[in-house]
């Protein structure tokens, strides 16, 4: 099994390139790969409206323990679906601050959309990575900015980017 912290490892020398979204309008909202404070009060806003239940229905809101703070830290997400199971992508990498979270507290979780579940998120390794980020890009309207490869491109252009991006399957508890 591949652990979050040898596959960040691996993919920290692959992210030497700029996040795409920051040549776009993006930029007021993420730079270095981070949330603005304008980006940060977004997240907010969109969490507050996934966590609601309210369509769509590939939202919702990821509450993991902070790894320093110990308090519950909440995220908007896209969740993707593929052949019935369920993947988080992180569209900032992985040195995004969730990722870290969830490695921290080994992949305990909650996905709060109307009701909250426990889950437990399994890093996925790198060569079965593609589907999913095809599918994410198709999917996360916003979230699709901070990738290299177009909406429709060949299963083989997601698989040269998916060491940059860590895919986590959600697993029921």
């Amino acid at each position: 099994m591949l652990t979050v912290g040898r596959a960040r490892k691996e993919v920290a020398m692959n992210l030497s390139t700029p996040d795409p979204a920051e040549r776009t309008y993006n930029r007021i909202f993420y730079r270095g790969r981070r949330p603005t404070r304008l980006g940060r009060w977004v997240n907010k806003l969109t969490g507050w409206y996934a966590a609601s239940g309210l369509p769509p229905n590939i939202m919702a809101v990821l509450e993991v323990r902070g790894r320093k703070s110990g308090q519950t830290r909440s995220n908007p997400i896209v969740v993707a679906t593929i052949d019935g199971k369920r993947y988080l992508v992180s569209m900032l990498g992985p040195e995004s601050d969730w990722v870290k979270n969830v490695e921290a507290v080994q992949g305990d979780a909650v996905i709060h959309r109307g009701a909250r579940h426990r889950v437990h998120l399994v890093l996925v390794p790198p060569h079965e990575r593609a589907p999913v980020l095809r599918e994410y890009v198709r999917i996360a309207s916003s979230g699709r900015l901070h990738f290299p490869v177009a909406v429709g491109a060949p299963l083989s252009e997601f698989e040269k980017i998916a060491a940059d991006y860590p895919v986590f399957r959600i697993d029921a508890i």
